[in-house]
Protein backbone atom coordinates (compact mmCIF):
# COMPACT_ATOMS: atom_id res chain seq x y z
CA UNK A 1 0.00 0.00 0.00
CA UNK A 2 1.50 3.20 -1.25
CA UNK A 3 2.18 5.15 2.34
CA UNK A 4 1.34 8.48 0.69
CA UNK A 5 -2.23 8.14 1.81
CA UNK A 6 -1.15 7.66 5.39
CA UNK A 7 1.42 11.29 5.46
CA UNK A 8 -1.07 14.02 7.01
CA UNK A 9 0.00 16.87 4.46
CA UNK A 10 -1.59 20.00 5.75
CA UNK A 11 -2.77 18.47 9.49
CA UNK A 12 -4.74 20.29 12.04
CA UNK A 13 -3.65 23.67 13.05
CA UNK A 14 -5.26 26.49 15.28
CA UNK A 15 -6.21 29.22 13.23
CA UNK A 16 -6.04 33.20 14.84
CA UNK A 17 -9.74 33.62 13.59
CA UNK A 18 -10.77 30.86 16.05
CA UNK A 19 -9.67 32.91 19.09
CA UNK A 20 -11.44 36.10 17.94
CA UNK A 21 -14.29 37.34 19.37
CA UNK A 22 -16.63 38.49 16.73
CA UNK A 23 -16.23 36.13 13.05
CA UNK A 24 -13.58 36.68 11.24
CA UNK A 25 -15.27 38.04 7.09
CA UNK A 26 -12.88 36.55 4.54
CA UNK A 27 -12.86 37.42 0.79
CA UNK A 28 -12.94 33.65 -0.69
CA UNK A 29 -13.27 30.63 1.72
CA UNK A 30 -13.12 27.14 -0.39
CA UNK A 31 -14.06 24.06 1.14
CA UNK A 32 -12.76 21.06 -0.27
CA UNK A 33 -8.89 19.92 -0.41
CA UNK A 34 -9.19 17.92 -3.10
CA UNK A 35 -8.01 18.96 -6.98
CA UNK A 36 -10.57 21.27 -7.83
CA UNK A 37 -10.45 23.17 -4.50
CA UNK A 38 -6.52 23.44 -4.31
CA UNK A 39 -6.39 24.74 -7.93
CA UNK A 40 -8.91 27.15 -6.89
CA UNK A 41 -7.08 28.49 -4.15
CA UNK A 42 -3.80 28.86 -6.05
CA UNK A 43 -5.45 30.44 -8.77
CA UNK A 44 -6.61 32.72 -6.39
CA UNK A 45 -3.42 33.52 -4.22
CA UNK A 46 -1.21 33.97 -8.00
CA UNK A 47 -3.48 36.69 -8.34
CA UNK A 48 -3.22 38.46 -5.08
CA UNK A 49 -6.61 37.46 -3.83
CA UNK A 50 -6.48 36.18 0.11
CA UNK A 51 -7.83 32.55 0.16
CA UNK A 52 -9.11 29.78 2.98
CA UNK A 53 -9.11 26.31 1.86
CA UNK A 54 -11.22 24.33 4.38
CA UNK A 55 -11.08 20.16 4.15
CA UNK A 56 -11.83 17.54 7.55
CA UNK A 57 -9.39 15.57 6.12
CA UNK A 58 -5.53 16.26 6.31
CA UNK A 59 -3.86 14.02 3.72
CA UNK A 60 -4.00 13.13 -0.30
CA UNK A 61 -7.16 10.85 -1.43
CA UNK A 62 -6.70 6.79 -1.06
CA UNK A 63 -6.52 5.60 -4.24
CA UNK A 64 -5.96 6.45 -7.76
CA UNK A 65 -9.36 7.88 -8.26
CA UNK A 66 -8.81 10.36 -11.35
CA UNK A 67 -5.69 9.21 -13.44
CA UNK A 68 -6.52 10.62 -16.99
CA UNK A 69 -5.42 14.56 -17.51
CA UNK A 70 -5.62 15.87 -20.97
CA UNK A 71 -4.16 18.51 -22.66
CA UNK A 72 -6.21 21.39 -21.63
CA UNK A 73 -5.58 20.64 -18.43
CA UNK A 74 -2.44 20.00 -18.28
CA UNK A 75 -1.94 23.69 -20.00
CA UNK A 76 -4.61 25.26 -17.08
CA UNK A 77 -1.32 23.24 -14.44
CA UNK A 78 1.46 24.74 -16.05
CA UNK A 79 -0.66 28.31 -15.53
CA UNK A 80 -0.46 27.05 -11.51
CA UNK A 81 2.80 25.76 -11.93
CA UNK A 82 2.40 21.75 -11.71
CA UNK A 83 2.15 21.21 -15.06
CA UNK A 84 6.13 20.15 -15.33
CA UNK A 85 6.22 18.14 -12.28
CA UNK A 86 2.90 16.15 -13.45
CA UNK A 87 4.49 15.45 -16.90
CA UNK A 88 7.55 14.18 -15.82
CA UNK A 89 5.56 11.23 -13.34
CA UNK A 90 2.84 10.54 -15.77
CA UNK A 91 2.38 8.22 -18.00
CA UNK A 92 1.77 9.98 -21.51
CA UNK A 93 0.03 8.58 -24.14
CA UNK A 94 -2.65 9.52 -26.94
CA UNK A 95 -3.03 5.88 -28.65
CA UNK A 96 -6.20 3.33 -27.84
CA UNK A 97 -7.25 0.41 -29.40
CA UNK A 98 -10.77 -1.16 -29.18
CA UNK A 99 -11.43 -5.05 -29.26
CA UNK A 100 -14.44 -7.40 -29.85
CA UNK A 101 -13.95 -10.10 -28.16
CA UNK A 102 -10.18 -11.19 -28.03
CA UNK A 103 -9.99 -9.18 -31.47
CA UNK A 104 -8.56 -5.42 -32.47
CA UNK A 105 -11.41 -3.47 -34.15
CA UNK A 106 -9.41 -0.42 -34.33
CA UNK A 107 -6.69 2.08 -32.72
CA UNK A 108 -6.98 6.21 -32.54
CA UNK A 109 -4.36 8.53 -32.15
CA UNK A 110 -5.77 11.61 -29.61
CA UNK A 111 -3.21 13.85 -31.05
CA UNK A 112 -2.64 13.32 -34.85
CA UNK A 113 -1.13 16.52 -35.61
CA UNK A 114 1.95 18.17 -34.26
CA UNK A 115 2.53 21.42 -32.88
CA UNK A 116 1.70 21.34 -29.28
CA UNK A 117 3.63 21.58 -25.98
CA UNK A 118 1.85 18.68 -23.82
CA UNK A 119 0.65 15.68 -24.89
CA UNK A 120 -3.32 14.53 -25.54
CA UNK A 121 -2.86 12.58 -22.22
CA UNK A 122 -1.25 11.48 -19.06
CA UNK A 123 -1.86 9.19 -16.75
CA UNK A 124 -0.72 9.74 -12.94
CA UNK A 125 -2.69 8.91 -9.69
CA UNK A 126 -4.48 11.87 -7.79
CA UNK A 127 -2.47 11.17 -4.76
CA UNK A 128 0.59 12.53 -7.20
CA UNK A 129 -1.57 15.52 -8.42
CA UNK A 130 -3.16 16.53 -4.59
CA UNK A 131 0.91 16.41 -3.40
CA UNK A 132 1.60 18.79 -6.03
CA UNK A 133 -0.83 20.71 -5.00
CA UNK A 134 -0.31 20.88 -1.86
CA UNK A 135 3.73 21.38 -2.82
CA UNK A 136 2.80 24.57 -4.61
CA UNK A 137 0.34 25.84 -1.80
CA UNK A 138 3.37 25.67 0.27
CA UNK A 139 5.45 27.55 -2.31
CA UNK A 140 3.48 30.56 -2.39
CA UNK A 141 3.00 30.75 0.98
CA UNK A 142 6.82 30.78 1.31
CA UNK A 143 6.68 33.73 -1.32
CA UNK A 144 4.60 35.50 1.20
CA UNK A 145 0.82 34.94 -0.84
CA UNK A 146 -2.00 35.06 1.77
CA UNK A 147 -3.30 31.24 1.16
CA UNK A 148 -4.68 28.88 3.97
CA UNK A 149 -4.69 25.80 4.06
CA UNK A 150 -6.84 24.35 7.07
CA UNK A 151 -6.80 20.16 7.66
CA UNK A 152 -9.23 19.18 10.40
CA UNK A 153 -11.79 21.42 9.98
CA UNK A 154 -15.25 20.39 9.33
CA UNK A 155 -17.78 22.77 7.71
CA UNK A 156 -21.41 21.55 9.36
CA UNK A 157 -23.55 24.38 8.60
CA UNK A 158 -23.79 26.86 5.74
CA UNK A 159 -25.89 30.38 6.15
CA UNK A 160 -26.18 32.06 2.81
CA UNK A 161 -27.04 35.85 3.24
CA UNK A 162 -26.86 38.76 0.69
CA UNK A 163 -23.24 39.95 1.37
CA UNK A 164 -21.49 36.92 2.96
CA UNK A 165 -21.56 33.38 3.38
CA UNK A 166 -21.83 32.25 7.07
CA UNK A 167 -20.31 28.80 7.79
CA UNK A 168 -20.15 26.84 11.26
CA UNK A 169 -16.82 24.63 11.45
CA UNK A 170 -15.61 21.62 13.89
CA UNK A 171 -11.89 21.29 14.85
CA UNK A 172 -10.53 18.82 17.29
CA UNK A 173 -10.21 22.19 19.56
CA UNK A 174 -14.20 22.87 19.38
CA UNK A 175 -16.16 25.23 16.86
CA UNK A 176 -16.03 28.13 15.61
CA UNK A 177 -18.07 30.70 12.89
CA UNK A 178 -16.00 31.95 9.75
CA UNK A 179 -17.56 34.54 7.11
CA UNK A 180 -16.64 34.32 3.76
CA UNK A 181 -17.67 37.11 0.97
CA UNK A 182 -17.68 34.45 -1.71
CA UNK A 183 -17.24 31.00 -1.22
CA UNK A 184 -16.23 28.06 -3.68
CA UNK A 185 -17.70 24.46 -2.87
CA UNK A 186 -15.36 21.75 -4.21
CA UNK A 187 -16.01 19.40 -2.43
CA UNK A 188 -16.88 16.53 -4.29
CA UNK A 189 -19.56 14.57 -5.53
CA UNK A 190 -21.39 13.84 -1.99
CA UNK A 191 -20.56 17.59 -1.69
CA UNK A 192 -21.83 18.26 2.14
CA UNK A 193 -22.22 22.22 0.66
CA UNK A 194 -25.02 20.97 -1.46
CA UNK A 195 -26.74 18.71 0.97
CA UNK A 196 -26.30 21.79 3.39
CA UNK A 197 -27.77 24.22 1.10
CA UNK A 198 -30.45 21.60 0.42
CA UNK A 199 -29.91 21.55 -3.76
CA UNK A 200 -29.53 18.34 -5.57
CA UNK A 201 -28.70 17.22 -8.71
CA UNK A 202 -31.18 16.02 -12.06
CA UNK A 203 -30.02 13.69 -14.17
CA UNK A 204 -29.77 9.98 -14.80
CA UNK A 205 -28.38 7.39 -13.03
CA UNK A 206 -27.28 4.22 -14.62
CA UNK A 207 -28.42 0.88 -13.63
CA UNK A 208 -24.61 -0.31 -13.66
CA UNK A 209 -21.75 -1.66 -12.04
CA UNK A 210 -18.07 -1.43 -12.58
CA UNK A 211 -15.31 -2.26 -10.30
CA UNK A 212 -11.92 -0.54 -10.62
CA UNK A 213 -8.87 -2.33 -9.32
CA UNK A 214 -5.46 -0.39 -9.40
CA UNK A 215 -2.72 -3.43 -9.84
CA UNK A 216 0.72 -2.97 -8.90
CA UNK A 217 2.82 -5.44 -11.06
CA UNK A 218 5.56 -5.88 -13.93
CA UNK A 219 3.89 -5.88 -17.85
CA UNK A 220 5.03 -5.95 -20.99
CA UNK A 221 1.47 -4.28 -22.44
CA UNK A 222 2.45 -0.89 -24.42
CA UNK A 223 1.59 2.26 -22.91
CA UNK A 224 -1.98 2.44 -24.54
CA UNK A 225 -5.68 2.53 -23.68
CA UNK A 226 -7.26 -1.12 -24.13
CA UNK A 227 -10.69 -1.76 -24.47
CA UNK A 228 -12.51 -4.67 -24.51
CA UNK A 229 -16.21 -5.41 -25.48
CA UNK A 230 -17.03 -8.83 -24.53
CA UNK A 231 -13.62 -9.78 -23.36
CA UNK A 232 -13.81 -13.73 -23.07
CA UNK A 233 -12.41 -12.52 -19.32
CA UNK A 234 -15.69 -11.09 -19.10
CA UNK A 235 -18.04 -12.48 -20.99
CA UNK A 236 -21.35 -9.85 -21.76
CA UNK A 237 -19.46 -7.21 -20.15
CA UNK A 238 -16.81 -4.67 -20.67
CA UNK A 239 -13.13 -4.14 -19.23
CA UNK A 240 -10.74 -1.11 -19.46
CA UNK A 241 -7.07 -1.51 -18.75
CA UNK A 242 -4.81 1.93 -18.39
CA UNK A 243 -1.01 2.12 -17.17
CA UNK A 244 0.12 4.56 -14.27
CA UNK A 245 3.35 5.55 -12.96
CA UNK A 246 4.86 2.81 -10.56
CA UNK A 247 3.90 -0.72 -12.64
CA UNK A 248 0.52 0.50 -11.46
CA UNK A 249 -2.23 -0.47 -13.98
CA UNK A 250 -6.21 0.32 -13.47
CA UNK A 251 -8.40 -2.05 -14.40
CA UNK A 252 -11.84 -1.42 -14.98
CA UNK A 253 -14.41 -4.68 -15.00
CA UNK A 254 -18.36 -4.20 -15.57
CA UNK A 255 -20.13 -5.94 -13.15
CA UNK A 256 -23.98 -5.15 -13.65
CA UNK A 257 -26.23 -3.76 -11.65
CA UNK A 258 -27.43 -6.63 -9.54
CA UNK A 259 -23.93 -7.32 -7.20
CA UNK A 260 -23.69 -7.23 -3.61
CA UNK A 261 -20.86 -4.58 -3.40
CA UNK A 262 -19.33 -4.69 -0.39
CA UNK A 263 -18.76 -8.45 -1.81
CA UNK A 264 -17.32 -7.54 -4.85
CA UNK A 265 -14.86 -5.48 -3.32
CA UNK A 266 -13.18 -8.22 -1.23
CA UNK A 267 -9.88 -9.49 -2.56
CA UNK A 268 -11.42 -13.19 -2.91
CA UNK A 269 -13.55 -11.77 -5.17
CA UNK A 270 -11.53 -9.24 -6.94
CA UNK A 271 -8.38 -11.61 -7.72
CA UNK A 272 -10.00 -14.86 -9.50
CA UNK A 273 -11.63 -11.49 -11.78
CA UNK A 274 -7.70 -10.66 -12.24
CA UNK A 275 -6.38 -13.60 -12.98
CA UNK A 276 -9.26 -14.23 -15.70
CA UNK A 277 -7.95 -11.60 -17.19
CA UNK A 278 -4.14 -11.41 -16.83
CA UNK A 279 -3.51 -15.65 -16.52
CA UNK A 280 -3.44 -17.74 -13.45
CA UNK A 281 0.27 -17.05 -13.49
CA UNK A 282 0.19 -13.57 -13.15
CA UNK A 283 2.29 -11.51 -10.06
CA UNK A 284 0.03 -8.80 -8.83
CA UNK A 285 -0.54 -7.11 -5.72
CA UNK A 286 -3.86 -4.82 -5.50
CA UNK A 287 -2.99 -1.50 -4.19
CA UNK A 288 -6.81 0.03 -4.45
CA UNK A 289 -10.47 -1.22 -5.08
CA UNK A 290 -13.76 0.36 -5.75
CA UNK A 291 -16.85 0.18 -6.94
CA UNK A 292 -18.85 2.91 -9.13
CA UNK A 293 -22.05 4.16 -10.92
CA UNK A 294 -22.57 5.75 -13.64
CA UNK A 295 -24.22 8.79 -13.24
CA UNK A 296 -24.81 11.62 -15.92
CA UNK A 297 -26.28 14.41 -13.47
CA UNK A 298 -25.21 18.18 -12.77
CA UNK A 299 -27.04 20.80 -10.55
CA UNK A 300 -29.38 23.45 -12.49
CA UNK A 301 -27.57 26.41 -11.50
CA UNK A 302 -23.59 26.67 -10.45
CA UNK A 303 -24.04 29.64 -8.82
CA UNK A 304 -26.33 30.61 -6.02
CA UNK A 305 -26.11 33.65 -4.34
CA UNK A 306 -22.72 33.78 -3.01
CA UNK A 307 -21.91 30.37 -3.04
CA UNK A 308 -20.01 28.93 -6.32
CA UNK A 309 -19.97 24.86 -7.41
CA UNK A 310 -17.48 23.73 -9.10
CA UNK A 311 -16.05 20.13 -10.12
CA UNK A 312 -17.95 17.19 -9.14
CA UNK A 313 -19.70 19.02 -6.56
CA UNK A 314 -21.20 21.12 -9.46
CA UNK A 315 -21.64 17.83 -12.26
CA UNK A 316 -21.01 14.24 -12.13
CA UNK A 317 -20.62 11.96 -15.27
CA UNK A 318 -19.24 8.45 -15.94
CA UNK A 319 -15.66 7.78 -15.92
CA UNK A 320 -15.35 6.85 -19.80
CA UNK A 321 -13.92 9.81 -21.48
CA UNK A 322 -12.02 11.66 -18.79
CA UNK A 323 -14.33 13.76 -17.98
CA UNK A 324 -14.63 14.50 -14.31
CA UNK A 325 -11.08 15.94 -12.89
CA UNK A 326 -10.81 17.87 -16.47
CA UNK A 327 -13.79 19.64 -16.49
CA UNK A 328 -13.43 20.57 -12.60
CA UNK A 329 -10.18 22.15 -13.79
CA UNK A 330 -11.88 24.00 -16.61
CA UNK A 331 -14.60 25.20 -14.44
CA UNK A 332 -11.96 26.78 -11.80
CA UNK A 333 -10.29 28.63 -14.98
CA UNK A 334 -13.15 29.91 -15.72
CA UNK A 335 -14.25 30.96 -12.14
CA UNK A 336 -11.41 32.35 -10.96
CA UNK A 337 -10.75 35.47 -13.22
CA UNK A 338 -14.09 36.47 -13.42
CA UNK A 339 -14.61 36.44 -9.30
CA UNK A 340 -11.25 38.24 -9.15
CA UNK A 341 -12.69 41.01 -11.44
CA UNK A 342 -15.54 41.46 -9.17
CA UNK A 343 -13.80 41.07 -6.03
CA UNK A 344 -11.90 44.23 -7.60
CA UNK A 345 -14.58 46.33 -8.34
CA UNK A 346 -14.05 46.23 -11.94
CA UNK A 347 -17.00 43.65 -13.24
CA UNK A 348 -20.49 43.35 -11.78
CA UNK A 349 -21.22 40.45 -9.66
CA UNK A 350 -23.67 39.97 -12.79
CA UNK A 351 -20.24 38.29 -14.52
CA UNK A 352 -20.04 35.59 -12.09
CA UNK A 353 -23.48 34.60 -14.19
CA UNK A 354 -21.95 33.78 -17.07
CA UNK A 355 -19.77 31.21 -15.17
CA UNK A 356 -23.18 29.22 -14.39
CA UNK A 357 -23.81 29.87 -18.32
CA UNK A 358 -20.49 28.82 -19.33
CA UNK A 359 -20.08 26.09 -17.63
CA UNK A 360 -23.09 24.31 -17.15
CA UNK A 361 -22.95 24.64 -21.45
CA UNK A 362 -19.83 22.80 -21.13
CA UNK A 363 -21.05 20.45 -18.48
CA UNK A 364 -24.06 19.25 -20.48
CA UNK A 365 -21.63 18.55 -23.45
CA UNK A 366 -19.78 16.09 -21.64
CA UNK A 367 -22.97 14.69 -19.97
CA UNK A 368 -24.12 14.68 -23.23
CA UNK A 369 -20.91 12.82 -24.87
CA UNK A 370 -20.71 10.94 -21.39
CA UNK A 371 -24.36 9.67 -21.61
CA UNK A 372 -23.81 8.22 -25.61
CA UNK A 373 -21.04 6.70 -24.16
CA UNK A 374 -23.15 4.83 -21.19
CA UNK A 375 -25.84 4.25 -23.74
CA UNK A 376 -23.09 2.24 -25.94
CA UNK A 377 -20.95 0.17 -23.49
CA UNK A 378 -24.18 -1.02 -21.46
CA UNK A 379 -27.10 -1.62 -23.37
CA UNK A 380 -30.10 -1.75 -21.80
CA UNK A 381 -32.37 -3.55 -24.32
CA UNK A 382 -32.29 -6.55 -26.87
CA UNK A 383 -32.38 -4.09 -29.84
CA UNK A 384 -29.94 -1.64 -28.78
CA UNK A 385 -27.16 -4.55 -27.73
CA UNK A 386 -28.12 -5.97 -31.37
CA UNK A 387 -27.18 -2.34 -32.42
CA UNK A 388 -24.29 -2.21 -31.02
CA UNK A 389 -23.18 -5.39 -31.56
CA UNK A 390 -23.49 -5.17 -35.12
CA UNK A 391 -21.41 -1.62 -35.56
CA UNK A 392 -18.84 -3.56 -33.75
CA UNK A 393 -19.08 -5.99 -36.08
CA UNK A 394 -18.61 -3.66 -39.31
CA UNK A 395 -15.80 -2.29 -37.98
CA UNK A 396 -13.79 -4.45 -38.05
CA UNK A 397 -13.73 -4.01 -41.67
CA UNK A 398 -15.22 -0.52 -42.45
CA UNK A 399 -13.78 2.78 -41.61
CA UNK A 400 -17.33 4.24 -41.47
CA UNK A 401 -18.52 1.94 -38.30
CA UNK A 402 -15.45 2.56 -36.44
CA UNK A 403 -16.70 6.36 -35.79
CA UNK A 404 -19.94 4.75 -34.33
CA UNK A 405 -18.14 2.65 -32.32
CA UNK A 406 -18.39 4.78 -28.52
CA UNK A 407 -16.02 3.24 -25.79
CA UNK A 408 -15.95 6.51 -24.06
CA UNK A 409 -14.68 9.50 -26.60
CA UNK A 410 -12.20 11.46 -24.69
CA UNK A 411 -12.73 14.63 -23.15
CA UNK A 412 -12.13 17.88 -24.83
CA UNK A 413 -12.23 21.56 -23.85
CA UNK A 414 -15.66 22.17 -25.10
CA UNK A 415 -16.33 25.74 -27.33
CA UNK A 416 -18.59 28.30 -25.53
CA UNK A 417 -20.37 29.35 -28.83
CA UNK A 418 -23.18 32.02 -28.27
CA UNK A 419 -21.69 33.20 -25.23
CA UNK A 420 -22.59 36.58 -23.77
CA UNK A 421 -18.94 37.25 -23.18
CA UNK A 422 -18.35 36.59 -27.00
CA UNK A 423 -17.00 39.54 -29.40
CA UNK A 424 -16.93 39.99 -32.61
CA UNK A 425 -16.08 37.82 -35.45
CA UNK A 426 -14.54 37.44 -38.78
CA UNK A 427 -13.40 35.64 -41.51
CA UNK A 428 -10.80 33.25 -39.77
CA UNK A 429 -10.29 29.68 -39.07
CA UNK A 430 -13.06 28.34 -37.15
CA UNK A 431 -11.15 26.32 -34.41
CA UNK A 432 -10.21 29.71 -32.90
CA UNK A 433 -13.80 31.58 -33.08
CA UNK A 434 -14.78 33.82 -30.15
CA UNK A 435 -15.44 30.95 -27.13
CA UNK A 436 -13.02 28.78 -28.17
CA UNK A 437 -9.89 27.89 -25.82
CA UNK A 438 -6.57 29.13 -27.69
CA UNK A 439 -4.62 26.09 -29.99
CA UNK A 440 -1.35 25.35 -29.07
CA UNK A 441 1.33 26.46 -31.15
CA UNK A 442 5.37 26.34 -31.24
CA UNK A 443 6.98 30.02 -31.58
CA UNK A 444 10.37 30.58 -31.46
CA UNK A 445 12.04 28.08 -28.82
CA UNK A 446 8.77 28.12 -27.40
CA UNK A 447 5.10 27.96 -27.17
CA UNK A 448 2.33 30.16 -27.57
CA UNK A 449 0.41 28.62 -24.69
CA UNK A 450 3.09 29.77 -22.44
CA UNK A 451 2.56 33.43 -23.45
CA UNK A 452 -1.00 33.84 -22.85
CA UNK A 453 -2.69 33.68 -19.77
CA UNK A 454 -3.34 35.57 -16.81
CA UNK A 455 -5.04 38.40 -18.03
CA UNK A 456 -6.61 40.26 -20.66
CA UNK A 457 -4.28 40.21 -24.06
CA UNK A 458 -4.30 41.26 -27.40
CA UNK A 459 -3.15 38.57 -29.80
CA UNK A 460 -1.47 40.19 -32.57
CA UNK A 461 -0.19 38.08 -35.76
CA UNK A 462 1.28 40.17 -38.62
CA UNK A 463 -1.02 43.73 -36.92
CA UNK A 464 0.31 47.02 -35.18
CA UNK A 465 -1.24 47.40 -31.87
CA UNK A 466 -0.27 49.35 -28.93
CA UNK A 467 2.30 48.32 -26.22
CA UNK A 468 -0.85 48.03 -23.81
CA UNK A 469 -4.25 49.17 -23.83
CA UNK A 470 -6.50 50.29 -19.90
CA UNK A 471 -10.24 49.98 -20.24
CA UNK A 472 -11.87 51.65 -17.53
CA UNK A 473 -9.17 49.70 -14.87
CA UNK A 474 -8.95 46.66 -17.02
CA UNK A 475 -5.15 45.98 -18.20
CA UNK A 476 -5.19 44.65 -21.30
CA UNK A 477 -1.23 43.69 -22.49
CA UNK A 478 0.20 42.69 -26.13
CA UNK A 479 1.49 39.87 -27.82
CA UNK A 480 3.15 40.61 -31.14
CA UNK A 481 3.58 37.93 -33.48
CA UNK A 482 5.00 37.07 -36.98
CA UNK A 483 3.44 34.03 -38.70
CA UNK A 484 6.80 34.28 -41.35
CA UNK A 485 8.28 30.84 -40.03
CA UNK A 486 5.56 29.82 -37.59
CA UNK A 487 3.22 27.23 -39.85
CA UNK A 488 1.33 26.23 -36.81
CA UNK A 489 0.12 29.60 -35.57
CA UNK A 490 -0.57 30.97 -39.03
CA UNK A 491 -2.65 27.73 -39.84
CA UNK A 492 -4.34 27.94 -36.32
CA UNK A 493 -5.23 31.71 -36.51
CA UNK A 494 -4.68 33.40 -39.78
CA UNK A 495 -6.07 30.80 -42.40
CA UNK A 496 -6.24 32.97 -45.47
CA UNK A 497 -5.58 36.13 -43.75
CA UNK A 498 -2.80 38.18 -44.17
CA UNK A 499 -2.91 39.23 -40.42
CA UNK A 500 -5.57 38.70 -37.28
CA UNK A 501 -6.12 40.82 -33.85
CA UNK A 502 -7.32 38.19 -31.10
CA UNK A 503 -8.93 39.85 -27.77
CA UNK A 504 -7.67 37.01 -25.27
CA UNK A 505 -9.56 36.14 -22.35
CA UNK A 506 -7.02 35.80 -19.06
CA UNK A 507 -8.32 31.71 -19.33
CA UNK A 508 -7.13 31.46 -22.74
CA UNK A 509 -10.36 31.72 -24.23
CA UNK A 510 -10.75 33.84 -27.83
CA UNK A 511 -13.02 37.00 -26.32
CA UNK A 512 -13.12 38.61 -29.75
CA UNK A 513 -11.30 38.94 -33.33
CA UNK A 514 -10.63 40.85 -36.50
CA UNK A 515 -8.32 41.03 -39.50
CA UNK A 516 -7.32 44.40 -38.29
CA UNK A 517 -6.81 47.00 -35.06
CA UNK A 518 -9.80 49.54 -33.99
CA UNK A 519 -9.43 50.14 -30.28
CA UNK A 520 -12.96 51.37 -30.32
CA UNK A 521 -13.68 47.96 -31.33
CA UNK A 522 -11.08 46.35 -29.08
CA UNK A 523 -13.17 48.19 -25.97
CA UNK A 524 -16.55 47.24 -27.11
CA UNK A 525 -14.86 43.84 -26.75
CA UNK A 526 -13.39 43.76 -23.59
CA UNK A 527 -16.59 45.90 -21.99
CA UNK A 528 -18.42 42.62 -23.06
CA UNK A 529 -16.00 40.00 -22.01
CA UNK A 530 -16.18 41.76 -18.49
CA UNK A 531 -20.13 41.62 -18.16
CA UNK A 532 -19.99 45.70 -18.32
CA UNK A 533 -21.43 46.43 -21.56
CA UNK A 534 -24.50 48.43 -21.66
Amino acid sequence: MNKIFETPLYPYVRSADQDETQPVRRPVVIIGAGPIGLAAAIDLAQQDVPVVVLDDNDKVSNGSRAICFAKRPLEILDRLGCGDVMVEKGVTWSVGKVFGGDSPIYGFDLLPEAGYKRPAFINLQQYYLEEYLVARVRALQAEGKDIDLRGGNRVVAIGSHTEHVTLEIETPDGPYILEAEWLIAGDGAGSPTRRMLGIDFVGRVFEDNFLIADVIMEADFPTERWFWFDPPFNRGQSALLHKQPDNVWRIDLQLGWDIDREAEKKPENVIPRLKAMLGEDAKFELEWVSIYTFQCRRMESFRHGRVLFAGDAAHQVSPFGARGANSGFEDVDNLVWKLKLVIDGLAPESLLDSYNSERTYGADENILNSTRATDFITPKSDASKALRDAVLGLAKEYDFAKSMVNSGRLARPCTYDGSVLNGADTDLPRRTRPGSTAADAPFGDGWLIDKLGGGFQLLAIDVEVPDALEVDGVAISALKLAAKGAPELAERYLGDAKGAVYLMRPDQVVAARWTEYDEAAVVAAVNTATGRAK
